[in-house]
Formats: structure tokens, C-alpha cells, sequence
């Protein structure tokens, strides 16, 4: 502990909390267990630094990366029961290496966490002559593991096993009657377990690919197409030829709560959950009618977001914010009042952001309130205000002047009443978190005014408005560098001639083997992002602008004080080789 606050590392503060968590918990374990669950603790900083005091070595994964190959033949020589208990645990085989000072050869195993009693007691299960536990990061020994043992959708697999042409998937629900289910037939066509067995392999998959949503929708043919959205892209996954589309859209509905299956001509919101991997996941599903071919079907699409715990960031330096927007970030949200406005269209990670934020605003000390429609992840230490239709956005808000806060969060300022009263917490001594639906940050300000605001309470109530675009980065893996330039577009993109001649630009090498990226040539995707903080210039151009809010304006002053916009972010990603340029003719088309 005091090597990691000597380092630098760690703060007192949350040294402090990860001590209260753990007498909150009456945990057994060391104290540095409990500070890796800390908000702003890096785990890696922390494992390592124990692994180092327990005199475990580090392995030389940046030199030598891990084979999964490797790790999966030696973990097969072994006992089953023992190979399994090795991966649950996390621990892989790294390398055979000789012994010091005996020159026995050794296996070398890799973990994130190599001082678990039990993990030694696995280990020593498997009778090897010699061998060494040595830390490497969690994320380099999950690629291996996940590279050398794909996990198994089980529902897939009896889907297989059930798997024929005579199957009835539905083909007999026709009532003959203008092609009309036969409501009876269906019941019992979707109670056969292939049905069942395809809608929880759906369920399972989306998460395992990392989907952020499931489109379930009939086609022209009749047929059930599902495809996941990943990184902000709809893939297709599947077309179930078999039948009717109807059965498995019911069997959807009857898994989530607050649907009615036989209900097809309104939209409907319900909720999923399961346990997949030993996480809660829960699933918000929205179902609309659609038009079809024929008139007579009435048709429904179904979009699910997975709402998965394990992606919220709580740490702001993981957001990808660059320095000088995450700086400003960090000053608007520790001040004691004023508001902080993110806007973007939808998909663009302003909740993501506003998430995080929240994260590291709770304190004991402070009442934070959030108005949300819906409230999709619970933040500990926050009271989430769920909407409905007893209670509207502009009636929370009204509520929330009553309820003593110190923070809130309003989801979104959709009308002059609800701006009206986010500004006037704002300057009421609140700190205020909104989100708005414009393209960049000056735009914020005109948005603002054009709902009936006056200039000069946008001016003295607002911190910061951040503009935000999720932008897919590179596979680290399998990128490679980019040879041919169109002169034209580069210069309409802002690049210098140098920049292409003294730096290495790279470009997606999609349709390769990658394991990493699975061919697509992106792995992930990061915030780029402009941050307009209200200097005095920026409150005074307000202030001043009279009838009219003159954006090209504020976003000159806010150039010249620093501020970088959507395009010279994505320009900056680029030449540090994250982002090709393709992704950023994308994501800043319009921005140049």
C-alpha cells in the first residue's frame, strides 16, 4: 500500500474508501483487494505492485506476447477437472523456461492475480517437476483465454443437436384465413424447445460479441433476420428461414416483462434479464408494428439494448477524451455549481459520459439526483428519479427544487420548461448535468437561445458544453500503414503536407484472419470530442451577440483559447495511429 501511494499510484482518499469498503463488507482479505474496486484505481497498477511485493515476477508480455496455441495444448495434456479450474481462474501457460540454478525445465504460467492461495493449490495439483506463477495484466491473459477456449453458446449447441429440414418452426400457423396466425397453433409450436433454445442463443450472443443492441425484424420473404449492432454498426447474424416470423418475435414477448404478446398494433416497452458468464445482464426491449408485404400480417420489429454493467466506465482518463478536453472536463464537474451540457446525436456516448461523470461527483457528502427516461444503469450513491405517466420530466424537475440536491442530472432538455429549469439549478448553486441534441458545441448555445433563454443566463450558468462522436479505432493488431493519400481530401480534412510525410498514417486491413478484430480491421471505439468551456471572452460573446447567437464566433474564441474541434480531435487521433482516416471522413463529415 505505501509503495503504491509512494508511486503515486494511489490517493489517500481512495485508500480511505477502499478501507470503509472493507469493513462495510467484513472482508478477510488484504487491503489492497478492496482499492481495486475504487473509483480512478488502475488494477494493473495495483496487481502489479502486489505481485512485485509478493517477489512474483513480471512477465515479458510486451517482448514475448503469449501463444494461445501454446496455452490450450498444455492445458489439454492436463486433467480436465484441473485445465478447467486453471481457466476459471485465469491463469494460462506462458512458456517453458530453465530453472535457475537446477537448468530443470519449467512451465511458466501467466495471471493477473498470482497470489490466490487456491490458484497454488491448482497448480501444484498437476504435479509438474517445476514451475513459476508470474503476473501479466488481466487483459492479456483474457485475449489468450478467449483466443484458445471460445467460450460455447449451449443454446446453439441443441439447436444443432435438434437441427433438421422437417423441423416445424412455425410453417403450420397459417389459420387460412388471409394469412392470419392461427393464435392456438402458435402457443404450441413456441413452446418446442428449438424455439427456445434459438431466442436464448440470441440472448447469450449479443453479449458475448459485444452488441450494444439486438434488431429482430420479419423480411420481404417471411423470413426472421437478427442482427447485432457492434461498434455503432448493424451486423447481420442470422436469417431463420423456417416459418413464421411470428413464433419467435412471441416467444421474445413472452420473455420480457410488461409485454403482451398478442398485442401487434402498439409499440410496447418491456425487460429482460439473465445471467450469462456469472453477470446480470439486463435487456431493455422495445417492439414496434411495421409495414409488411402483406397487408393482412401484422407485422412487429423488435430492438433490444443490452445494458451490460461490466461496460461502464467510471474513470474519466478511460473515456478518450484528449488531455486538453479532459482537463476542462474534470474543472467544469468539480465546481460547485453551473452546468455541464453534452451534446451529440443519439449513439454518440453522451450517456456513457454523463455515467462517469456522476461516478466521480458521489461522495457521502452530496445529494445526487438523476431525472432519466429510462434509467438504464444504476450508479451506487445516486437516487435515479424513474419516469412515468404520473410523472413527467418538467414535474420531477419541479420536485427536485423541493428534495435539497447538490448535483442533478437531467436526461435531456427537450423544451423551454425543462431548459428553463436545469439553467435555473444551475445558477441556484447546483452543479447540473443535461444533454442536448445538436451537432457541436457552439451550436449548444444558439439551441439554448432559440428555446427562449436569455443570453446572459446561458452565458453565467453554463461550465462546459462538450460535443461527442464515438469514432471505431484500429485494430492494434493487424493495422497497417497507409500508402496512398487523395492530396485533395487530405487538405479539405485540415492535414499539413508534413504530417503525411513525418508521421505514419494507418488504414483498416479488414478481410484478414485477425483473431483480435475477427477481420474487420477496428476493435473498439473511443470518444472524439470538442470541449467548449465559458471563459469570460466566450460569456461576454454571448452576452453581447444581441438577436442573434453568432456561432462562428464563439467557436473562434473558443480556438484561440484552446479549445479543439470535432475535426481537429479526429486529425490528432489519426496521426497518433489510432483512427484511420476513412473513420474520420465518417464520423466528422461536415465538420471541415
Amino acid at each position: 500500500m505505501q509503495a503504491l501511494l509512494r508511486r503515486g499510484l494511489v490517493t489517500a482518499e481512495q485508500v480511505t474508501a477502499a478501507e470503509v469498503a472493507r469493513k462495510n463488507a467484513s472482508s478477510r482479505d488484504p487491503l489492497w483487494r478492496s482499492l481495486v474496486g475504487q473509483k480512478g484505481v488502475d488494477r494493473n497498477h495495483v496487481f502489479e505492485q502486489a505481485a512485485a511485493t509478493y517477489a512474483f515476477r513480471l512477465a515479458p508480455v510486451k517482448d514475448r506476447e503469449p501463444e494461445a496455441e501454446f496455452a490450450k495444448t498444455v492445458i489439454e495434456s492436463f486433467e480436465e477437472v484441473l485445465g478447467d479450474k486453471l481457466i476459471e481462474l485465469k491463469a494460462v501457460p506462458y512458456a517453458y523456461a530453465q530453472d535457475q540454478p537446477s537448468g530443470i525445465l519449467k512451465l511458466v504460467f501467466i495471471t493477473e492475480d498470482p497470489m490466490r492461495p487456491e490458484l497454488q493449490k491448482v497448480i501444484n495439483g498437476l504435479e509438474l517437476e517445476r514451475f513459476e506463477l508470474c503476473y501479466a495484466p488481466g487483459d492479456v491473459v483474457d485475449r489468450v483465454i478467449a483466443e484458445a477456449f471460445p467460450r460455447k453458446n449451449e443454446f446453439l449447441e441443441r439447436l444443432a443437436e435438434t437441427d433438421s429440414p422437417d423441423l416445424d418452426f412455425g410453417m403450420s400457423f397459417e389459420s387460412g384465413e388471409k394469412g392470419l396466425v392461427d393464435e392456438d397453433a402458435l402457443e404450441a409450436e413456441i413452446s418446442q424447445s428449438a424455439l427456445l433454445n434459438l431466442t436464448e442463443a440470441i440472448l447469450v450472443e449479443g453479449v458475448r460479441m459485444g452488441a450494444s443492441d439486438i434488431h429482430i425484424w420479419p423480411n420481404a420473404n417471411r423470413q426472421t433476420e437478427v442482427h447485432f449492432r457492434v461498434d455503432g454498426r448493424l451486423a447481420h447474424w442470422h436469417t431463420e428461414t423456417r416459418g413464421h416470423p411470428e413464433a419467435l418475435l412471441a416467444v421474445f414477448k413472452d420473455a420480457a416483462l410488461n409485454v403482451d404478446r398478442f398485442e401487434r398494433d402498439m409499440a410496447q416497452d418491456g425487460f429482460i434479464q439473465r445471467k450469462i458468464d456469472g453477470t446480470l445482464i439486463r435487456y431493455r426491449v422495445s417492439i414496434l408494428p411495421i409495414a409488411n408485404a402483406n397487408p393482412e400480417v401484422r407485422a412487429e420489429s423488435i430492438v433490444i439494448r443490452i445494458l451490460d454493467d461490466r461496460k461502464v466506465i467510471t474513470d474519466l482518463s478511460k473515456l478518450g477524451l484528449l488531455e486538453g478536453a479532459l482537463e476542462q472536463f474534470n474543472k467544469a464537474i468539480r465546481r460547485p455549481h453551473g452546468m455541464v451540457i453534452l451534446t451529440g446525436p443519439t449513439g454518440s456516448g453522451k450517456s456513457t459520459t454523463l455515467v462517469a461523470a456522476l461516478s466521480n461527483v458521489v461522495t457521502p457528502e452530496v445529494n445526487v439526483l438523476t431525472v432519466e427516461d429510462p434509467v438504464e444503469y444504476i450508479i451506487p450513491g445516486v437516487r435515479q428519479i424513474k419516469l412515468s405517466h404520473k410523472l413527467s420530466l418538467e414535474g420531477a424537475l419541479r420536485a427536485i427544487l423541493r428534495h435539497d440536491p447538490d448535483v442533478v442530472m437531467v436526461g435531456e432538455m427537450r423544451d423551454k420548461d425543462t431548459a428553463e429549469l436545469a439553467i435555473k439549478l444551475a445558477n441556484t448553486g447546483h452543479l447540473t448535468f443535461s444533454t442536448l441534441h445538436t451537432n457541436d458545441a457552439p451550436s449548444a448555445v444558439s439551441r439554448l437561445y432559440k428555446m427562449g433563454l436569455e443570453p446572459f443566463l446561458i452565458a453565467y450558468a453554463i461550465n462546459l458544453v462538450v460535443a461527442q462522436r464515438l469514432i471505431r479505432t484500429l485494430c492494434s493488431d493487424c493495422k497497417r500503414p497507409q500508402t496512398q493519400f487523395d492530396p485533395i481530401l487530405m487538405t479539405e480534412l485540415g492535414f499539413k503536407p508534413e504530417d503525411i510525410r513525418e508521421v505514419t498514417v494507418y488504414e483498416a486491413a479488414t478481410g484478414t484472419s485477425c483473431p483480435s478484430c475477427k477481420g474487420k480491421g477496428y476493435k473498439g471505439r473511443r470518444a472524439c470530442a470538442e470541449a467548449l468551456y465559458f471563459t469570460p471572452a466566450i460569456q461576454a460573446a454571448i452576452v453581447g451577440a444581441g438577436g442573434k447567437i453568432n456561432e462562428e464566433e464563439i467557436r473562434q474564441i473558443g480556438e484561440s483559447e484552446g479549445m479543439l474541434t470535432l475535426a481537429a480531435s479526429a486529425r490528432v487521433l489519426v496521426l497518433r495511429g489510432e483512427v484511420s482516416v476513412e473513420e474520420m471522413l465518417r464520423v466528422t463529415a461536415g465538420e471541415h
